[in-house]
């Protein structure tokens, strides 16, 4: 059976866990509309265009 040769801190411990639980950032796509980031695929929040066609009526 395996045996550890030496303690792990938990210092390298930690390192070597911590790229396991790294967050992705969602996809970002540029309006072409107004120019801010909205999720790709989705309604933009600023103007409410979506393909070039407005969808929704956005208040400002």
């Amino acid at each position: 059976m395996a045996v550890p040769k030496s303690k792990v801190s938990k210092a390298r411990r930690d390192k070597r866990r911590s790229s396991v639980w790294k967050l992705e950032l969602p996809g970002m796509a540029v309006c072409p509309n107004c120019g801010e980031y909205h999720l790709s695929h989705r309604v933009c929040k600023a103007c409410g265009y979506y393909d070039g066609h407005k969808v929704v009526d956005v208040k400002r």
